[in-house]
């Protein structure tokens, strides 16, 4: 059922990547609410994915960029206003690769150039996005940026390996950059921390299915979908959380609160 929460409401959604997504069940959400936006990925991920399926269904328009690169970004802000007609209301990053992670590097045999591109991509972007769109004054007042993390960033999960410093990171940028948007522009700024979810992105992860076996063991709600994230997002993109920026949001089904569950302990006293 939708709402028309974001009727009239233009932005950006980074990493669709195939329907398995949360970008693109996020993009699904938002055309559904009402809202209309420009999809963006690298190149070389849209030539992976099927970014043009999303963008027919949804009645939107492509355009690449590097996230990593100043130069594509700006060119993306630019064209999204005209192609919208007009200033952003919401943005979605949801972008995230560790090259270390793909070549099979141990965290503590890290081969730092790996390094280094990954927390461009995963977590630098971030702030390079947000600083095209303040400096091109792009964001209309009490608009929206959400950036999807992980709670490896608090906590050790030995196997995400270098993504966890992303991430960690990730939510550094979304206090820092959500102060001076909120208190220059009146912009929020927040990150959502999603439970492990069956992503293409997320499955390259060494023991990711035990990841969310043990997280829907210990949440009392049990794991939060691809879509379920969609549709937190789109309450995050609303006029109904006008007050909520600078947070890191856990959308866990209580994972994060949950020191040990029933099931855990039946689990271990077999």
């Amino acid at each position: 059922m939708a709402y028309d929460l974001l009727k009239g409401k233009k932005g950006i959604i980074f990493g669709a990547l195939d329907e398995n997504s949360i970008a693109w069940k996020t993009a699904e959400s938002v055309h559904a609410e009402g809202g209309t936006f420009v999809l963006s990925n690298a190149p070389i991920a849209m030539r992976m994915g099927q970014i043009k399926d999303l963008a027919a269904k949804t009645g939107s328009q492509i355009v690449p960029a590097d996230a990593t690169s100043e130069d594509d970004l700006n060119a993306l802000i630019a064209k999204s206003m005209e192609i919208l007609g007009g200033k952003l209301d919401f943005v979605l990053h949801s972008i995230g690769m560790s090259v270390n992670v793909r070549k099979g590097r141990h965290y503590t045999d890290e081969k730092y150039d790996f390094t280094a591109k990954g927390w461009d991509v995963s977590a630098l972007s971030f702030h390079k996005v947000m600083q095209s769109l303040y400096k091109a004054d792009a964001m209309n007042e009490w608009g929206s940026i959400v950036a999807l993390t992980y709670m490896a960033a608090q906590r050790v999960f030995p196997d995400y390996n270098d993504m966890a410093d992303n991430k960690a990171y990730l939510e550094s940028v979304a206090r820092s950059f959500g102060y001076f948007f909120g208190k220059e522009k009146k912009v929020r700024v927040n990150t959502i921390s999603q439970s492990p979810t069956p992503t293409t992105a997320g499955q390259g992860v060494k023991g990711f299915d035990g990841f969310i076996s043990y997280a829907e063991k210990m949440s009392p709600l049990g794991n939060a979908t691809a879509q379920d994230c969609a549709d937190y997002t789109v309450s995050l993109f609303s006029d109904l959380t006008r007050k909520v920026t600078m947070q890191n949001l856990f959308h866990d089904g209580g994972f994060s609160s949950t020191g040990v569950s029933q099931e855990v302990i039946d689990y271990f006293s077999k």
